[in-house]
């Protein structure tokens, strides 16, 4: 059995949130401020973060010079980070492997794995002065291994699916000192990435990874979940 426990507020708890402009981010953002959270949302221009309860941060997920400012920010302004949401990404290119390019693979795999596991150990840290430090990766049951991977988008759930290995790598590892780390699958949600014909809207597609984040001390981790449900990988 999972045992799941959670924080009601996040009263005096800080969190990163990439890719916050729009969409999934942009949700999530407003909802952890909801809860009582010091945000900062992430985005390549700080101007495009207009929500005045959250705190804009200028980062490139894929520009490491740009994570670790962000970073050395936090720390200066609040002195600790306790949650960290990986959630940029990209879809890049539909069609089937042998007919991508290979620098569109790298644009894909930069944002959605690279940008994350950088980012990752930027944070650590600060995310480790805490017992209950949660990192969250937006990832993709595209990316599940069990579910098939027919259908193109190849490099988009190759780069899901390595998510979900640095989710049970950072389990593996650090769970002991006290982290907890968990990937979502938001769903099929009307988004950029999405369509305008999924079921869910983007408020919807939150609410897992905002769940995850209010977890407490020696809950659940290492785990894939998809409507507050663990799901195979």
């Amino acid at each position: 059995m999972v045992t799941v426990k959670r924080h009601q507020s996040l009263d005096d708890q800080v969190a990163l949130v990439t890719g916050a402009t729009r969409g999934i981010g942009e949700q999530i953002s407003n909802q952890l401020v909801e809860l009582g959270a010091t945000v900062y949302a992430g985005a390549r221009e700080q101007a495009d973060i207009t929500a005045k309860e959250q705190r804009p941060i200028g980062l490139d997920v894929t520009v490491e010079e740009t994570l670790a400012r962000a970073i050395e920010r936090i720390k200066a302004e609040t002195g600790r980070l306790d949650i960290l949401v990986n959630n940029a990404g990209i879809a890049g290119p539909r069609s089937p492997l042998h007919e991508t390019e290979t620098r569109s693979i790298d644009e894909t795999f930069g944002v959605n794995l690279r940008g994350p596991v950088v980012l990752t150990k930027l944070a650590l840290p600060l995310l480790l002065e805490r017992q209950g430090g949660r990192i969250v990766n937006v990832s993709s049951g595209m990316g599940a291994l069990g579910e098939g991977m027919s259908g193109g988008y190849p490099a988009y759930r190759i780069s899901k699916a390595g998510l979900n290995g640095l989710t049970t790598y950072l389990h593996g590892e650090y769970h002991d000192a006290g982290l907890l780390s968990n990937a979502a699958c938001p769903g099929w949600v009307r988004t950029d990435l999405g369509s305008p014909e999924a079921p869910k809207s983007p408020e919807e597609g939150a609410e897992t990874p905002v769940w995850l984040a209010t977890f407490r001390p020696k809950s659940a981790s290492g785990r894939f979940w998809r409507d507050r449900d663990v799901i195979a990988w």
